[in-house]
């Protein structure tokens, strides 16, 4: 820049010191951060004064965190469970009351215990429908729903099997699979056909043993 004049090379000098003066202020800024950082750096070895490396490997090698224990007893239990026999070839026919319901009920269990399931004395805790599965698929699938149940504490539950229409010559075939394998499940004490807003002829109402032994109401 050319001065002009002496107030121009003022000006101009007055800019110069006042340029000097900000790179002084950061170039003392630096330092100081410098010597803060190096403090920071030599704070441990200041503190703990002179140190030597520990001679050989003293260590302790930490055992592996150990997997979550495997519940083995309930996979023998499952297992088990899928492998009891339902079987098809069972007649239930001989074991269900005649009404018109054919409702079941195990020896031992009054009359008054499928008559307060039919009046829906006992509120339905759980509910598994057993509509569209092929016979294996809806076996293996009201094992698991009674077993779960069962664990549950649940005592009443309802199993809808529809009514059949469906069926080649509209017979409810998987309806009186449903009632013969439930006969064979020893966690089933009784069932009754559904009220007619609970399904009607599509679906039984059933009443499961405690899972703690008590009275039957």
């Amino acid at each position: 820049m050319k001065a002009k004049s002496l107030k121009d090379l003022q000006l101009i000098q007055q800019k110069l010191v006042e340029q000097q003066q900000i790179a002084a202020a950061q170039e003392a800024a630096r330092k100081e951060t410098e010597r803060r950082l190096h403090a920071e750096r030599t704070l441990f070895m200041r503190a703990a004064g002179q140190v030597r490396p520990v001679r050989g490997h003293l260590r302790v090698d930490l055992a592996p965190e150990q997997p979550p224990p495997i519940a083995v007893q309930q996979q023998l239990d499952d297992q088990r469970v899928l492998r009891e026999a339902i079987s098809d070839e069972f007649d239930a026919s001989t074991l269900l009351d005649i009404d018109d319901a054919l409702s079941f009920r195990r020896p031992g269990i009054g009359t008054d215990v499928t008559r307060k399931l039919r009046m829906g004395e006992w509120s339905l805790q759980g509910e598994i429908d057993l509509h569209g599965l092929r016979r294996e698929e809806a076996r293996e699938a009201l094992a698991a729903f009674i077993r779960d149940a069962h664990r549950r504490g649940w005592r009443c539950v309802r199993v809808v099997h529809g009514k059949g229409l469906g069926s080649p010559g509209k017979t409810p075939v998987l309806k009186s699979k449903v009632q013969s394998w439930l006969i064979q499940k020893n966690e089933v004490l009784a069932f009754v056909q559904a009220r007619g807003d609970e399904g009607g002829a599509g679906a039984l109402v059933v009443l499961l043993k405690p899972g703690v032994a008590g009275p039957v109401r």
